[in-house]
């Protein structure tokens, strides 16, 4: 029988975050994965265990030529350990493949809940919680960055990235420039750490307070883009937002016009003509 690939989430900052069952897991592993081997080393001794197992680095610089070897134990039937530096394997922290490989292998996947920098982030931003996404790291290269914050300029979920303390600086006002200066945002550093803290406001107003020096691990929420108003919806969306009433839920034009009205705060109308326009622009119109 094959064995079981555990992921284990580790304390993102103080080592009394850690879980009572990643202390059972670290003794009972055959196998331990670390992203940091002298991390793990001062991990077992805050939480005064003594793991048996053989332990292997397990990092972005080696992950692909890794997972090999470690499929292997897992196929001959070894309890494998997988931990980062801090937080859960595989968000933004090798893993990912090796889970992949074994998934696809039909080898067991567990894992033990643990603290987690976006989730902790996210509660204490102050942002709505409701929906939200993570999107990582910013790329580095500044028109790389533009861009792709460009792609989500309208993501309407609350947005959540980590970021290095030497970047926030010009991530935050690239982050202003592509969603808009008065989008509110937090900026959280040393979760959990002695020197927590979590500084809120506008996107330009945590750019200027972070041209200061700032360090420590970052994790950046940003609210989401607002719903856009009756003054911001075409005549083409009008027209969508009917068709969809009229496709999906099976009501009538009348009905289908009736309820965009209510829900925009449009007179019907104006509903109305936008559905006229969206028919005459149609296929062999004109």
């Amino acid at each position: 029988m094959s064995g079981t690939l555990v992921l284990a989430g580790t304390p993102i900052g103080d080592p009394a975050d850690a879980p009572p069952r990643l202390a059972a897991e670290l003794v009972a592993a055959e196998v331990i994965a670390a992203e940091d081997t002298r991390r793990l080393r001062r991990l077992t001794q805050a939480l005064d265990v003594r793991p048996t197992a053989r332990v292997v680095s397990y990092f972005e610089g080696n992950e692909s030529a890794r997972t090999p070897d470690l499929v292997a134990a897992l196929e001959g039937g070894a309890r494998v350990l997988l931990v980062t530096d801090a937080g859960m394997p595989s968000v933004s922290d090798p893993g990912y493949r090796l889970v992949a490989a074994a998934v696809e292998r039909d080898i067991t996947v567990t894992a033990v809940p643990g603290p987690s920098a976006v989730l902790t982030a996210l509660a204490v931003s102050g942002l709505p919680v409701d929906r939200f996404c993570f999107e990582g790291f910013p790329p580095r290269k500044a028109g790389e960055r533009l861009s792709r914050l460009r792609e989500v300029a309208a993501e309407r979920r609350t947005l959540v990235y980590f970021e290095s303390p030497h970047r926030v600086a010009e991530t935050l006002s690239a982050m202003a420039e592509a969603f808009g200066a008065d989008r509110r945002a937090a900026v959280c550093r040393e979760l959990t750490k002695t020197y927590e803290e979590v500084k809120r406001g506008s996107l330009a107003e945590l750019a200027a307070w972070a041209a200061g020096d700032v360090r420590g691990e970052i994790t950046l929420v940003v609210e989401g883009a607002p719903e856009p108003g009756p003054q911001d919806l075409t005549p083409a969306e009008l027209a969508r937002r009917v068709a969809v009433r009229e496709e999906e839920a099976g009501e009538r034009r009348k009905e289908a016009i009736a309820a965009v009205a209510a829900e925009t705060g449009l007179p019907k109308r104006e509903v109305f003509d936008a559905v006229v326009a969206a028919k005459n622009a149609g296929p062999g119109a004109g």
